[in-house]
């Protein structure tokens, strides 16, 4: 902007003296713009073109290469950013520890991914593990786990949390919780419940023990999601019996305590999905009572109620946000 304005201004007695001075000599530093969130993501899709790119070389020529020679190379990768990350990180601490440099992350990413590449190419090439398929997950996720609180790093954490739900035989992801699980399987349903319980109780116990308390948002994030699917998959399951309504009082029950631990620690987000998750269900159970009674006038009551309660959750997250934000 032109100087010339804050001059007329300042002459015209519109800003102070003071004002007058701060505004030159910021119009007279030069503008920065930081660049730190740009090149960590540059640098994140890097590690991630380099494994799907040498997954994919190796695939259209592993003819002539040789699966020794590719189990090789993956383990000197993998072995290679481990010997780096050990001889170059910061001494352990319970709390959060900062990487050394701007590239220690993204080596450790590249060899846990290769790490784990390794273990199932191994399982899939030569079967080291025989019909127990569950070592060749439970091996990694042990492996990453460590190095997740060891070298204090949150996106392995995920990929820890991600073989936890393998091994366990589920997904972690909720759209693939919704795409291609089979809610009709107790078995599955129940879980999903565990895998969710155990990852809200250590989210928990994180925080409750002050240990790593940074990681307690990726265990929480995760676990909400899958435990209210599964609650709400076993609501289904059991629609035609008064269990039901057992399911219905677990989603009361982890709601209050997620929307209590939510403020305590001025969570809008967690506040976000409770709403939404407990909408859902109230929603459930609103449908149920106006389809029994088969008649036209519930068919535009329940219109009327998507449409009463849609406006109704918009005023209740802003006055949430609000109460949020109140000391």
């Amino acid at each position: 902007m032109d100087n010339n304005l804050y001059t007329n201004l300042h002459a015209e007695g519109l800003i102070s003296d003071e004002s007058f001075t701060k505004t030159m000599l910021r119009e007279q530093e030069p503008v920065l713009f930081s660049l730190h969130w740009e090149i960590r993501t540059l640098l994140y899709i890097g590690v991630l073109l380099l494994t799907g790119g040498l997954g994919l070389l190796i695939y259209e020529n592993i003819d002539t290469i040789g699966h020794q020679f590719v189990l090789g190379l993956i383990a000197l990768i993998s072995a290679g950013c481990f010997v780096y990350c050990f001889r170059t990180k910061l001494p352990f601490n319970i709390t959060r520890v900062g990487a050394p440099n701007s590239f220690f992350d993204y080596i450790l990413l590249l060899g846990s991914i290769s790490l784990v590449t390794f273990v199932g190419y191994l399982q899939y090439q030569y079967n080291v593990f025989g019909t127990h398929y569950g070592m060749a997950t439970l091996i990694p996720m042990l492996a990453l786990f460590f190095i997740a609180y060891y070298f204090d790093h949150l996106g392995i954490l995920s990929l820890a949390i991600a073989n936890l739900a393998v091994w366990m035989g589920v997904t972690v992801t909720p759209k693939e919780l919704l795409l291609h699980s089979d809610f009709n399987s107790q078995t599955i349903v129940f879980t999903y419940l565990a895998l969710g319980l155990i990852l809200v109780f250590a989210g928990w116990a994180s925080q409750c023990f002050n240990f790593k308390r940074h990681f307690k948002f990726s265990y929480q994030h995760y676990g909400i999601h899958v435990t209210y699917i599964a609650l709400l998959a076993g609501y289904f399951l059991f629609y035609d019996s008064f269990a039901a309504f057992g399911w219905m009082i677990g989603i009361a029950i982890l709601s209050v305590v997620m929307y209590n631990d939510a403020f305590k620690n001025s969570s809008f987000y967690f506040l976000l999905l409770v709403a939404l998750y407990s909408y859902i269900a109230i929603s459930c159970l609103v449908v149920r009572v106006l389809a029994t009674a088969g008649d036209i006038g519930a068919i535009y009551l329940m219109f009327l109620y998507f449409i009463g309660s849609g406006i109704g959750m918009i005023f209740l997250l802003i006055n949430l946000n609000k109460k949020l934000k109140t000391p």
